[in-house]
């Protein structure tokens, strides 16, 4: 192990709005709206916002409804 490395959990791979929005097939807004709600979480950078993408999942897997 190289000495800046550290043990511990994967690395979190994080997606930008726009591809979290294409990846739910909803616009950008919506999935700024998700965020500002709280609904989904997300890290601010700058100016903008990344969603780890395991949240994505499970936030889908939450709000998935079986119609039959």
């Amino acid at each position: 192990m190289l000495m800046n490395e550290q043990p511990g959990p994967a690395k979190v791979q994080f997606l930008t709005v726009a591809e979290v929005a294409a990846m739910m097939r909803v616009s950008k807004m919506t999935v700024y709206r998700l965020v500002h709600a709280g609904e989904l979480p997300a890290v601010r950078v700058g100016r903008s916002f990344r969603v780890p993408e395991v949240a994505v999942h499970s936030y889908l897997e939450k709000a998935y409804f079986d119609a039959g």
